[in-house]
Protein backbone atom coordinates (compact mmCIF):
# COMPACT_ATOMS: atom_id res chain seq x y z
CA UNK A 1 0.00 0.00 0.00
CA UNK A 2 2.02 3.27 -0.92
CA UNK A 3 2.00 5.92 1.59
CA UNK A 4 0.92 3.72 4.23
CA UNK A 5 2.59 3.56 7.31
CA UNK A 6 3.92 0.28 8.03
CA UNK A 7 3.01 -1.54 11.15
CA UNK A 8 4.65 -4.91 13.36
CA UNK A 9 3.31 -6.19 16.43
CA UNK A 10 5.19 -7.93 18.74
CA UNK A 11 3.34 -10.50 21.02
CA UNK A 12 0.33 -11.87 19.17
CA UNK A 13 -2.48 -12.52 21.97
CA UNK A 14 -6.56 -11.71 22.31
CA UNK A 15 -5.44 -8.33 22.26
CA UNK A 16 -3.33 -8.14 19.45
CA UNK A 17 -5.92 -9.55 17.61
CA UNK A 18 -8.37 -6.77 18.18
CA UNK A 19 -5.70 -4.25 17.64
CA UNK A 20 -5.23 -5.93 14.08
CA UNK A 21 -8.69 -6.08 13.19
CA UNK A 22 -9.16 -1.97 13.78
CA UNK A 23 -5.82 -1.37 12.37
CA UNK A 24 -7.63 -2.45 8.85
CA UNK A 25 -10.10 -0.05 9.25
CA UNK A 26 -7.22 2.78 8.81
CA UNK A 27 -7.38 3.50 5.40
CA UNK A 28 -3.45 4.96 5.39
CA UNK A 29 -1.91 1.92 7.92
CA UNK A 30 -0.68 -1.40 6.69
CA UNK A 31 0.29 -4.48 9.10
CA UNK A 32 3.50 -5.95 7.47
CA UNK A 33 4.99 -7.62 9.83
CA UNK A 34 3.85 -10.23 13.43
CA UNK A 35 6.37 -12.06 15.92
CA UNK A 36 5.41 -14.25 18.25
CA UNK A 37 7.90 -16.94 20.09
CA UNK A 38 5.77 -19.39 18.32
CA UNK A 39 6.02 -19.89 14.53
CA UNK A 40 2.43 -21.68 14.09
CA UNK A 41 0.69 -19.03 16.14
CA UNK A 42 2.98 -16.01 13.81
CA UNK A 43 2.04 -18.18 10.80
CA UNK A 44 -1.60 -18.38 11.78
CA UNK A 45 -1.79 -14.81 12.56
CA UNK A 46 -0.15 -13.80 9.00
CA UNK A 47 -3.06 -16.44 7.55
CA UNK A 48 -5.72 -14.32 9.30
CA UNK A 49 -4.54 -10.91 8.89
CA UNK A 50 -2.81 -11.31 5.23
CA UNK A 51 0.33 -9.79 6.60
CA UNK A 52 3.49 -10.05 4.51
CA UNK A 53 5.73 -11.28 6.96
CA UNK A 54 5.51 -13.43 10.06
CA UNK A 55 8.64 -14.00 12.26
CA UNK A 56 9.11 -16.73 15.48
CA UNK A 57 11.38 -14.14 17.31
CA UNK A 58 10.73 -10.26 18.07
CA UNK A 59 14.37 -8.98 17.21
CA UNK A 60 13.68 -10.30 13.60
CA UNK A 61 10.29 -8.07 13.55
CA UNK A 62 12.39 -4.99 14.66
CA UNK A 63 14.86 -5.55 11.64
CA UNK A 64 12.54 -5.76 9.07
CA UNK A 65 12.74 -2.70 7.21
CA UNK A 66 9.20 -2.16 5.79
CA UNK A 67 8.01 -1.60 9.42
CA UNK A 68 7.74 1.95 10.55
CA UNK A 69 5.65 1.53 14.33
CA UNK A 70 5.78 -1.80 16.44
CA UNK A 71 3.19 -2.31 18.79
CA UNK A 72 3.97 -3.86 21.77
CA UNK A 73 1.33 -6.62 22.96
CA UNK A 74 3.28 -8.60 25.45
CA UNK A 75 3.02 -9.19 29.20
CA UNK A 76 4.02 -6.12 31.01
CA UNK A 77 6.91 -7.49 32.59
CA UNK A 78 8.46 -7.45 28.76
CA UNK A 79 7.68 -3.82 27.76
CA UNK A 80 10.46 -2.22 29.07
CA UNK A 81 12.80 -4.51 27.49
CA UNK A 82 11.06 -4.46 23.98
CA UNK A 83 10.30 -0.82 23.96
CA UNK A 84 13.64 0.27 24.12
CA UNK A 85 14.89 -2.61 21.56
CA UNK A 86 12.56 -1.30 19.17
CA UNK A 87 13.61 2.66 20.16
CA UNK A 88 16.88 1.82 19.23
CA UNK A 89 16.85 0.49 15.70
CA UNK A 90 14.74 3.70 15.05
CA UNK A 91 11.33 2.60 15.27
CA UNK A 92 8.33 4.57 16.47
CA UNK A 93 6.12 2.79 19.86
CA UNK A 94 3.10 2.67 20.48
CA UNK A 95 3.18 -0.10 23.79
CA UNK A 96 -0.09 -1.48 25.85
CA UNK A 97 -0.33 -0.16 28.87
CA UNK A 98 0.66 0.31 31.54
CA UNK A 99 3.49 1.52 29.48
CA UNK A 100 5.90 0.09 32.07
CA UNK A 101 5.40 -0.95 35.94
CA UNK A 102 7.16 2.02 37.79
CA UNK A 103 8.15 4.95 37.07
CA UNK A 104 11.59 4.15 36.32
CA UNK A 105 10.37 2.16 33.89
CA UNK A 106 8.46 4.84 31.75
CA UNK A 107 11.08 7.39 32.44
CA UNK A 108 13.78 5.28 30.57
CA UNK A 109 10.99 4.84 27.49
CA UNK A 110 10.92 8.36 27.24
CA UNK A 111 14.76 8.96 27.61
CA UNK A 112 14.62 6.49 24.55
CA UNK A 113 11.98 7.97 22.61
CA UNK A 114 13.91 11.53 23.34
CA UNK A 115 17.29 10.25 22.49
CA UNK A 116 16.15 8.18 19.31
CA UNK A 117 13.93 10.93 18.08
CA UNK A 118 11.61 8.20 17.66
CA UNK A 119 7.90 8.22 19.00
CA UNK A 120 6.26 6.80 21.83
CA UNK A 121 2.90 6.59 23.41
CA UNK A 122 1.49 4.54 25.79
CA UNK A 123 -1.60 2.53 24.16
CA UNK A 124 -4.21 4.36 26.45
CA UNK A 125 -7.12 3.96 23.90
CA UNK A 126 -9.62 5.26 26.09
CA UNK A 127 -8.23 8.68 26.26
CA UNK A 128 -9.22 8.89 21.77
CA UNK A 129 -12.34 7.53 21.29
CA UNK A 130 -15.05 10.32 20.63
CA UNK A 131 -17.43 9.46 23.83
CA UNK A 132 -14.60 10.49 26.11
CA UNK A 133 -13.09 12.88 24.22
CA UNK A 134 -16.85 14.55 23.82
CA UNK A 135 -16.64 14.22 28.13
CA UNK A 136 -13.66 16.26 28.76
CA UNK A 137 -15.01 19.01 26.28
CA UNK A 138 -17.46 18.94 28.22
CA UNK A 139 -16.49 19.29 31.68
CA UNK A 140 -13.57 21.95 30.35
CA UNK A 141 -16.30 23.89 28.90
CA UNK A 142 -18.32 23.96 32.05
CA UNK A 143 -21.50 22.17 31.48
CA UNK A 144 -22.14 20.12 34.71
CA UNK A 145 -20.66 23.24 36.76
CA UNK A 146 -17.35 22.11 39.18
CA UNK A 147 -17.23 18.47 39.50
CA UNK A 148 -17.65 17.54 43.01
CA UNK A 149 -17.41 13.91 42.26
CA UNK A 150 -16.50 11.08 40.30
CA UNK A 151 -16.92 7.65 40.23
CA UNK A 152 -15.45 4.73 38.06
CA UNK A 153 -15.13 0.38 38.70
CA UNK A 154 -13.86 -1.85 36.37
CA UNK A 155 -14.29 -5.57 37.76
CA UNK A 156 -15.03 -9.21 36.28
CA UNK A 157 -14.64 -13.12 37.40
CA UNK A 158 -11.37 -14.24 36.06
CA UNK A 159 -10.51 -16.63 39.13
CA UNK A 160 -11.60 -19.23 37.05
CA UNK A 161 -8.45 -18.31 34.58
CA UNK A 162 -5.24 -19.80 34.75
CA UNK A 163 -3.13 -18.89 37.85
CA UNK A 164 -0.15 -19.18 35.42
CA UNK A 165 -1.25 -16.69 32.94
CA UNK A 166 -0.82 -12.86 32.64
CA UNK A 167 -3.62 -11.80 34.83
CA UNK A 168 -3.32 -13.58 37.96
CA UNK A 169 0.62 -14.80 37.76
CA UNK A 170 2.21 -12.23 40.09
CA UNK A 171 5.83 -12.64 38.44
CA UNK A 172 4.09 -11.21 35.22
CA UNK A 173 2.76 -8.19 37.39
CA UNK A 174 -0.52 -10.01 37.00
CA UNK A 175 -3.71 -8.57 39.26
CA UNK A 176 -6.30 -6.28 38.86
CA UNK A 177 -4.99 -2.60 39.26
CA UNK A 178 -2.35 -2.54 36.39
CA UNK A 179 -4.28 -4.52 33.92
CA UNK A 180 -8.07 -2.89 34.57
CA UNK A 181 -7.76 -0.78 37.34
CA UNK A 182 -5.50 1.59 35.13
CA UNK A 183 -8.68 2.22 33.67
CA UNK A 184 -10.60 3.77 36.52
CA UNK A 185 -7.28 5.47 37.66
CA UNK A 186 -6.71 7.03 34.07
CA UNK A 187 -10.24 8.82 34.30
CA UNK A 188 -10.00 10.57 37.65
CA UNK A 189 -6.92 12.22 36.66
CA UNK A 190 -8.27 12.98 32.64
CA UNK A 191 -11.41 14.87 34.62
CA UNK A 192 -9.73 15.87 38.08
CA UNK A 193 -5.90 15.90 37.84
CA UNK A 194 -3.57 14.52 39.92
CA UNK A 195 -5.10 14.23 44.13
CA UNK A 196 -4.01 16.24 47.17
CA UNK A 197 -4.33 12.36 48.96
CA UNK A 198 -4.65 8.82 48.30
CA UNK A 199 -6.55 6.09 50.28
CA UNK A 200 -6.28 2.65 48.90
CA UNK A 201 -7.40 -0.82 50.22
CA UNK A 202 -6.78 -4.21 48.22
CA UNK A 203 -7.48 -7.92 48.28
CA UNK A 204 -5.36 -10.61 48.06
CA UNK A 205 -4.84 -14.71 46.45
CA UNK A 206 -2.55 -16.67 48.83
CA UNK A 207 0.07 -16.25 45.82
CA UNK A 208 0.33 -12.61 46.46
CA UNK A 209 -1.45 -11.65 43.79
CA UNK A 210 -4.19 -8.82 44.26
CA UNK A 211 -7.27 -9.77 43.02
CA UNK A 212 -9.22 -6.24 43.87
CA UNK A 213 -8.68 -2.59 45.06
CA UNK A 214 -10.69 -0.01 46.54
CA UNK A 215 -9.40 3.56 45.90
CA UNK A 216 -10.20 7.04 46.61
CA UNK A 217 -8.58 10.67 45.36
CA UNK A 218 -8.91 13.60 47.43
CA UNK A 219 -8.66 17.05 46.18
CA UNK A 220 -9.44 20.49 47.02
CA UNK A 221 -13.15 20.39 46.41
CA UNK A 222 -13.73 16.79 44.93
CA UNK A 223 -13.73 13.29 45.43
CA UNK A 224 -13.27 10.05 43.45
CA UNK A 225 -14.04 6.31 44.17
CA UNK A 226 -12.67 4.18 41.56
CA UNK A 227 -12.50 0.33 42.05
CA UNK A 228 -10.83 -2.76 40.26
CA UNK A 229 -11.45 -6.43 40.91
CA UNK A 230 -11.27 -10.08 39.74
CA UNK A 231 -13.48 -11.62 41.98
CA UNK A 232 -16.74 -10.54 40.66
CA UNK A 233 -18.29 -8.51 37.81
CA UNK A 234 -19.36 -5.13 38.48
CA UNK A 235 -21.50 -2.60 36.68
CA UNK A 236 -18.31 -0.86 34.87
CA UNK A 237 -20.29 2.30 34.26
CA UNK A 238 -18.54 6.00 35.80
CA UNK A 239 -20.68 9.03 37.03
CA UNK A 240 -18.88 12.57 36.82
CA UNK A 241 -20.92 14.58 39.02
CA UNK A 242 -20.73 18.60 39.26
CA UNK A 243 -22.75 21.60 41.01
CA UNK A 244 -25.08 22.32 37.92
CA UNK A 245 -25.36 18.38 36.29
CA UNK A 246 -24.05 15.05 36.23
CA UNK A 247 -22.52 12.99 33.29
CA UNK A 248 -23.41 9.24 33.29
CA UNK A 249 -21.29 6.93 30.77
CA UNK A 250 -22.64 4.15 30.49
CA UNK A 251 -21.43 0.32 30.67
CA UNK A 252 -18.76 -0.41 29.63
CA UNK A 253 -18.00 3.27 30.17
CA UNK A 254 -13.74 2.60 28.69
CA UNK A 255 -15.26 1.90 25.47
CA UNK A 256 -18.61 3.66 25.70
CA UNK A 257 -20.88 4.80 22.62
CA UNK A 258 -22.77 6.59 24.42
CA UNK A 259 -23.41 9.03 28.11
CA UNK A 260 -26.07 10.96 29.29
CA UNK A 261 -26.30 14.23 30.78
CA UNK A 262 -28.66 15.11 33.60
CA UNK A 263 -28.74 18.91 33.91
CA UNK A 264 -31.65 20.05 36.46
CA UNK A 265 -33.74 16.54 35.90
CA UNK A 266 -33.28 17.31 31.89
CA UNK A 267 -31.73 13.95 30.62
CA UNK A 268 -30.68 14.56 27.15
CA UNK A 269 -28.27 11.02 25.73
CA UNK A 270 -25.32 11.84 23.33
CA UNK A 271 -24.22 8.77 20.84
CA UNK A 272 -20.37 8.71 19.41
CA UNK A 273 -20.32 4.97 17.92
CA UNK A 274 -16.21 3.88 17.49
CA UNK A 275 -14.91 2.47 14.10
CA UNK A 276 -14.39 -1.10 14.91
CA UNK A 277 -13.64 -1.87 18.46
CA UNK A 278 -12.25 1.51 19.51
CA UNK A 279 -8.23 1.01 18.78
CA UNK A 280 -8.79 3.03 15.45
CA UNK A 281 -8.62 6.54 17.50
CA UNK A 282 -4.95 6.04 19.15
CA UNK A 283 -3.79 4.56 15.56
CA UNK A 284 -5.30 7.53 13.51
CA UNK A 285 -3.79 9.55 16.57
CA UNK A 286 0.22 7.91 16.20
CA UNK A 287 -0.13 8.15 12.24
CA UNK A 288 -1.29 12.37 13.20
CA UNK A 289 1.88 12.71 15.26
CA UNK A 290 4.51 10.65 12.77
CA UNK A 291 3.19 12.89 9.53
CA UNK A 292 3.96 16.19 12.21
CA UNK A 293 7.39 14.94 12.90
CA UNK A 294 6.11 14.72 16.57
CA UNK A 295 7.75 11.99 19.21
CA UNK A 296 4.65 12.29 21.64
CA UNK A 297 0.58 13.23 21.47
CA UNK A 298 -1.04 16.10 22.66
CA UNK A 299 -3.57 13.73 23.75
CA UNK A 300 -1.63 11.58 25.96
CA UNK A 301 1.85 12.52 25.90
CA UNK A 302 4.50 11.73 27.74
CA UNK A 303 4.13 13.40 31.31
CA UNK A 304 0.61 12.11 31.30
CA UNK A 305 2.23 8.60 31.19
CA UNK A 306 4.68 9.65 33.81
CA UNK A 307 1.97 11.36 35.72
CA UNK A 308 -0.63 8.02 35.46
CA UNK A 309 2.16 5.31 36.85
CA UNK A 310 3.07 7.63 39.54
CA UNK A 311 -0.41 7.13 40.50
CA UNK A 312 -0.14 3.48 40.29
CA UNK A 313 3.27 3.57 41.78
CA UNK A 314 1.45 5.46 44.49
CA UNK A 315 -2.00 3.04 44.70
CA UNK A 316 0.97 0.14 45.04
CA UNK A 317 2.87 1.47 48.19
CA UNK A 318 -0.08 2.31 50.07
CA UNK A 319 -2.50 -0.74 49.36
CA UNK A 320 0.93 -3.18 49.67
CA UNK A 321 1.42 -4.47 46.56
CA UNK A 322 4.66 -5.97 45.23
CA UNK A 323 5.71 -8.48 42.49
CA UNK A 324 8.19 -11.10 43.43
CA UNK A 325 10.93 -9.50 41.29
CA UNK A 326 10.99 -6.41 43.29
CA UNK A 327 12.34 -7.79 46.14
Amino acid sequence: MPNSVGWGIIGLGNIAQKFAKDLALVHDAALMGVASRSMVKAKKFKEEFKVPYAFDNYMALLNCEEVEVVYIALPHTEHLEWSLKAMEKGKHVLCEKPAGIDRKQVEAMIAASEKNNVFFMEALWSRFIPSIRKIKESVEAGEIGAVGYLHADFAFFAMDRDSQGRLLNPKLAGGSLLDIGIYPVFLAYLILGMPDDIKADAKFLDSGTEVQIAITFTYKSAHAHLFSGLTATSPMSATISGNDGTLIIHSRWHEAERFTLDVDGQREEFHYPTVGKGYTYEIEEVQRCLAENKIESPFWSHSNSLDLITLLDKIREIAGIRFPFEG
